[in-house]
């Protein structure tokens, strides 16, 4: 990063034609990471791994907190997706995450070199968070906000969640990016992460029909090596196992070239879900104790 903060945005962001293959990880914060631990952690996503985004999970309340991700992603040379987090207790606290986020982001000065994207999530469609009308409301609010600090908003959520709602056209329309949460291991049709291409490609193609061409990323996107009592499949054939994860992460690096010339506007770009297993059992690339659970060195371009 340049050794003062810039005047202005233009010409900072890459094109996002050239955001396809592997961009980056799912990070959460619900531990509310101190401001040396995201340093450490950022920097081994850059450099280890070649990401060029951190794409946040969950939440941390702390007064401050996104600027600690602002200065961490600052120094390492990293995008951040950021997320306003619903959660799982059906109360309004996300309005205030909202209203917290929306200060930090107009009144840091490195926050709109850094903040790629802001996410409404996880799934709010599908966890019955807001009417999709609602949902399409707040993110059109949103978007007025960060206009001044040219900061794009999207929501973070399934296919499914889209299509059981009539296809929520109205928050497709809204969005300025779409943001697809790819967990093939919870189809029914579930077997094998190495074999899952084709069920990632009939989601990917539902939003390539219903997305007016708007650009894609598979921001929550993983297959899971342990299930969990919240991690279960929908399909007796799922194997959850270090070697169909691998496989997962493995194929789609193989796809590359698709996702280059399927996806509008250069191509789609993925994210890998998640970064530890000591953020999310099962999900991660490194394990609780901190070492990669298989070789992970995926593409970064194609």
């Amino acid at each position: 990063m340049p050794s003062s903060v810039p005047s202005s945005t233009d010409g900072w962001w890459c094109s996002p034609n050239t955001e396809y293959a592997f961009l980056g990880f799912s990070y959460e914060v619900t531990a509310c990471q101190s401001a040396s631990k995201l340093k450490s952690d950022f920097a081994d996503i850059k450099n280890t791994f070649g990401s060029r985004y951190v794409r946040l999970y969950g939440a941390c309340d702390r007064n401050g907190f996104y600027d600690d991700i602002v200065n961490a992603a600052w120094d390492a040379g990293l995008g951040v997706h950021a997320l306003i987090w619903f959660g799982f207790d059906g109360t309004n606290q996300w309005m205030t995450r909202r209203d917290s986020l929306v200060s930090s982001l107009t009144s840091n000065p490195k926050a709109k070199f850094v903040t790629r994207g802001v996410q409404f999530g996880s799934e709010p469609l599908f966890d019955n968070v807001l009417p999709h009308a609602q949902l399409a409301s707040q993110v059109t609010s949103l978007k007025s906000k960060l206009s001044g600090v040219g900061i794009p908003v999207t929501v973070s959520e399934l296919a499914y969640g889209y299509q059981e709602r009539g296809g929520a056209q109205d928050v497709l329309d809204a969005i300025d990016f779409i943001n697809i949460h790819m967990l093939p291991f919870f189809s029914a049709l579930a077997t094998f992460g190495s074999d899952a291409w084709p069920l990632v490609k009939t989601d990917m193609n539902w939003f390539i029909q219903h997305g007016n061409g708007k650009k894609m990323y598979f921001d929550e996107n993983g297959w899971p090596s342990v299930t969990s009592p919240g991690v279960q499949p929908n399909s007796i054939l799922a194997q959850s196992s270090v070697a169909n994860e691998e496989g997962y992460f493995s194929m789609l690096d193989s796809h590359c070239e698709d996702l280059k010339s399927l996806g509008p506007q250069g191509g789609i770009g993925w994210f890998a879900h998640i970064y530890s297993d000591d953020q999310e059992p099962g999900y991660g690339i490194y394990n609780s104790a901190g070492t990669k659970k298989f070789p992970f060195k995926p593409r970064t371009s194609c």
